[in-house]
Parts: structure tokens; sequence; C-alpha cells
């Protein structure tokens, strides 16, 4: 899910304002979200969806919204923004403007993780985005050969921050710089047990032919875009590795007795129970018998 962040845009010259300051609208579930007091005593009166477009594959709707204190706004999905009708009298201008906001916003360099997951490694993704924002603006060999050094860099973060997660150190240790030695370490570590050597051997060959990538293109003399590319890709492949393993602990392993579906919930019944969306059981209910077979 996404949402915009506040931009600000220069306005047509019969606005009044020279800024239009677009403020965020924080939900794709648009409705009901959107129903609810934005802030103390401001509520909405009136919610009406008006137009529905698709621009290259993507829909938008445009909805008309009115509230008891900041009057009437165009809010359109998908990126979702809003946009104050004094400032926009025109819903056809309006979204021709928010297809162009949305679209600098979309060609950020953003990983493609939840925010979660980055918090894992946080400084390594923000020395990711770093290396892929400097390869949007490179052009020279040697601003390729600089995305290789920030990459390197980068898996070097990742690999300090998650060192604490390592398994069986050896006595000595590998030096910090080690980043194979340290990747393989760590991800014995994470991926525990025999049903995980698979994984393990993902993790340990994502890295050392990640650590080769980038440290051949820091030094390479014909480097192009699209070297630069595979390294800034192999690198955001070794942080999302990690990061899937890692946050695999925290993701519910329990499973429905009777139909054996992972889709459990919040029972509406049994306090502190729980409940299947997949077939209706409910903690503390009796099972139904096994049918023998006819």
């Amino acid at each position: 899910m996404h949402d915009l962040a506040l931009v600000g845009a220069e306005t047509p010259p019969r606005f009044k304002s020279p800024i239009v300051q677009v403020h965020v609208a924080r939900s794709l579930a648009l409705q009901p979200k959107i129903m609810q007091s934005r802030r103390d005593g401001e509520k909405v009166t009136h919610l009406e969806k008006v137009a529905s477009e698709t621009v290259m594959g993507n829909r938008m709707d445009a909805w008309d919204v009115r509230t008891n204190k900041r009057g009437r706004w165009w809010v359109i999905t998908n990126l979702t923004n809003l946009y104050s009708q004094k400032l926009f009298p025109s819903l056809d201008y309006t979204i021709s403007f928010h297809v162009g906001v949305t679209t600098r916003v979309m060609s950020q360099r953003q990983p493609r993780v939840s925010s979660d997951r980055q918090q894992l490694v946080t400084s390594a993704w923000r020395r990711w985005v770093q290396a892929a924002e400097a390869l949007d603006a490179a052009e020279e060999i040697e601003e390729f050969q600089a995305v290789g050094m920030r990459c390197r860099e980068t898996l070097l973060v990742a690999m300090d921050t998650l060192r604490g997660r390592a398994s069986a150190v050896p006595d000595p240790a590998p030096k910090n710089a080690d980043f194979v030695a340290w990747s393989e370490l760590i991800a014995a570590g994470v991926a525990l047990g025999a049903s995980a050597e698979e994984v393990r051997h993902y993790l340990r060959g994502t890295c050392k032919t990640a650590w080769r990538l980038v440290n051949w293109l820091t030094h390479a003399k014909n480097a192009t875009r699209s070297d630069a590319e595979m390294a800034l890709n192999a690198t955001e492949q070794v942080l999302v590795g990690f990061a899937c393993v890692i946050m695999k602990t925290s993701e519910p392993t329990s499973k429905c007795p009777n139909c054996g579906s992972s889709k459990l919930a919040q029972s509406r019944h049994v306090a502190d129970g729980r409940s299947c969306q997949s077939c209706g059981w409910e903690e503390g209910a009796e099972l139904p018998e096994a049918r023998a077979p006819e």
C-alpha cells in the first residue's frame, strides 16, 4: 500500500495560492476511513464517487468529499491523495495533476519490502537507496563504479547489523570486512534445522555472488548502467533474503485442528479464543465426529 508524502507543486495563475499543499490520505480502504472524524470535531458530511479512470493500467477512483469544517475536497486513489476544490475546481485538471504527482513519486527508488522488514537493517536500506539514487544520476564509468562501492558498503553494514544473529562464531572470529564468512555464520543462525538447508544454501549463494559482483563493478574499467543495475539488484536480494528468513519466525504457525487451514482469527464468541475463517471452527467447540468411510 502506498501513500503520498507532502508535495509542493506550482499551480496555474488563476489559483490564488502559489503552492498547493497536497495532504496525505492514509488508506486505500477509502470509504470506511474517510467517514471517520479526521480531526477534533471534523466529520465527513457527504461522500460520493464521481469518476473512475484507468491510466497506464492503474485504476483511479475520484470522490467528492465534504466536511463540516474544511469544505469540499477531491480524493483520488491509487496512490491516494486529497485536493481542496477551492484550489482545484476542475476534476479533470485534478486527475491530470494527480497522475503527474503519482508518477513522480513512483519513479523514486524505494525498497520493495515492507517497512517492518526494512527496520531489521535500517542503515543498510538507507545506503541501498543512496546507491539507487546514485545510479539514476550516473552517466560516466566512474559513477557506475561508485554505485558498486555503495553496494559494497551496504552489504557490510547489513552483516554488521545482523552479526548478533550468527551461529557458532569461531575463535578467532572472522574479520569485520570478511563479508562471505559472516554471511555464512548468520545464515546458519537465522535458518535453523535440517528442513532449512535449502534456505541456508540460497542465502550463502546469494551473498557470495553479490559480493563478487559489487567488488568487480567497483574496479570495472568498462562498467555500464546495466552492470550497476545488476549489482544494485543483487544487493537488494541479499537484504530481502535475510529479512524474509528472520521475519518467518514471527509468522503464525498454528493451524485449525478441524480443516488444517492457517486462517485463524480472534473468536467473536469465546474470550481469548480463536476461530477458523475457512471452516467456521471455534476454539472450545467440539470437533465434528469423523465419519466412517462408506
